[in-house]
């Protein structure tokens, strides 16, 4: 059986509604070297982002991804703090970002010691938190992947292949995705299993559409952030396309950011909800296609 590792615990399809597959609960952009890093009090998180996680428990979203990874301000307990106290789901990833927000200790680990790290919070938890990691959440430098970056893309892969983890991956270029998928084959792990992150910057759609035809989700997270009539023309597009079973939608918002004062102003994950669903229906989108878009294709994407 398939089930969704989160917060609160594994969970089932059945379970389960609406999920937002890449949203921001603590991010610290700022490198882990910087003084500072990552600090906060769990339950000034809370204060903060309690009541961005309530407005969209009230639009019936039943679970939302947690996309900061290691590197910039993966805080596990944080994220329990968060969904124990609204009793919304969180799923977390363990993995690494990528160059220059790449901590000492994973530049100097062998690929050994860094799978066994991913292995260890997917299949036991991360840290002390007791918390399964659900996935792995690398990146990629936007001119291509760097030897280190690779390191970190091998030992995911070999990780996730022990576990049935999807990798997902902040890349911007579709070249640069696609030296990533030429990678995880390699390792032996399928293209099926990686996210394309970000897909929406690379402004070449033949790309988008060569990135789905390897097998990968690809992901529309710029729901809020962007004109919604692009937006808007973009999903018509992939789905016009026949990519709609391999297509992720959600904002890349939130957070509290430790880096700012009182961690400053957090923008709502509620813009898919009330803006570009009821946009894409005016476009002709019936329910069954956007309930696989936020519903069936989130959950088939982490679930292992």
């Amino acid at each position: 059986m398939k089930l969704l590792h989160t917060t609160l615990g594994p969970k089932r399809a059945d379970e389960l509604g609406m999920i937002l597959p890449h949203e921001h609960v603590f991010v610290d952009l700022r490198t882990p070297d910087q003084p500072g890093y990552a600090e906060a009090d769990p339950q000034d998180v809370v204060r903060v982002m309690s009541p961005q996680i309530e407005a969209i428990k009230a639009r019936g979203i039943t679970a939302l991804v947690e996309c900061s990874t290691g590197g910039v301000g993966l805080r596990v307990d944080i994220d329990l703090a968060v969904s124990q106290a609204t009793g919304l789901p969180i799923v977390v990833p363990t993995g690494n970002y990528r160059e220059p927000w790449i901590p000492d200790w994973v530049r100097d680990a062998s690929e050994a010691d860094l799978e066994a790290q991913m292995f260890r919070d997917l299949a036991e938890g991360v840290g002390e938190t007791g918390v399964k990691a659900a996935w792995i959440k690398i990146s990629a430098g936007d001119d291509g992947i760097t030897p280190l970056e690779a390191k970190i893309l091998r030992a995911a892969a070999r990780a996730a292949q022990r576990t049935g983890a999807v990798i997902g991956s902040h890349t911007i270029k579709g070249r640069v995705v696609m030296d990533q998928l030429d990678i995880i084959e390699a390792e032996g792990y399928r293209a099926d299993r990686f996210i394309s992150i970000h897909t929406q910057e690379e402004k070449d759609f033949g790309l988008n559409i060569a990135v789905a035809q390897r097998g990968a989700w690809i992901e529309y997270d710029h729901v809020g952030r962007a004109p919604d009539a692009a937006v808007s023309e973009l999903i018509v597009r992939a789905l016009d396309a026949d990519l709609g079973s391999q297509l992720l939608l959600s904002h890349d918002r939130g957070w509290y950011d430790p880096a700012i004062p009182g961690g400053g102003t957090p923008t709502p994950y509620t813009h898919l909800s009330d803006v570009m669903l009821p946009l894409l229906r005016t476009r002709g989108i019936d329910e069954a296609v956007i309930r696989q878009l936020t519903v069936s294709n989130p959950f088939e994407a982490f679930a292992r």
